[in-house]
C-alpha cells in the first residue's frame, strides 16, 4: 500500500531538475514535481501535493489537504491506543 502525505509547495529549488521545497506539517523537505509541472513551475508554489517517497505525486486542493492531514493524525492517535494497549496485555501476562 502506498500512502502519501499532503504538503504545501512553498519554493522553487531546482528548475532544471524540477525540484521544489514542500511543507508537510510544519516539516520541510525538497521534493522532484515532474509529476505535477504541466506548467511554469513558479505557479506550483502555494499549492498543495500528495507526496510519496519524494515525489509530488498529484495536485489536492485545500479541503481535501486538511482532511487528510486529520484522517493521518487521528491513524496515528489509534496506532498509539493500540500499542499502550498491547503494553498492558503484555505487563498482564508478566
Amino acid at each position: 500500500m502506498c500512502l502519501g502525505i499532503p504538503g504545501q509547495i512553498t519554493a522553487i529549488t531546482d528548475e532544471a531538475r524540477l525540484m521544489a521545497m514542500a511543507e508537510v506539517s510544519g516539516v520541510r523537505r525538497e521534493v522532484n514535481v515532474a509529476c505535477v509541472a504541466d506548467g511554469p513551475l513558479d505557479l506550483l508554489i502555494g499549492e498543495w501535493v500528495l507526496i510519496h517517497v519524494g515525489f509530488a505525486m498529484s495536485r489536492i486542493d485545500a479541503d481535501e489537504a486538511a482532511r487528510t492531514l486529520a484522517a493521518l493524525h487521528d491513524l496515528g492517535e489509534a496506532q498509539e491506543a493500540l500499542e499502550q494497549m498491547a503494553e498492558a496485555d503484555r505487563e498482564l501476562a508478566r
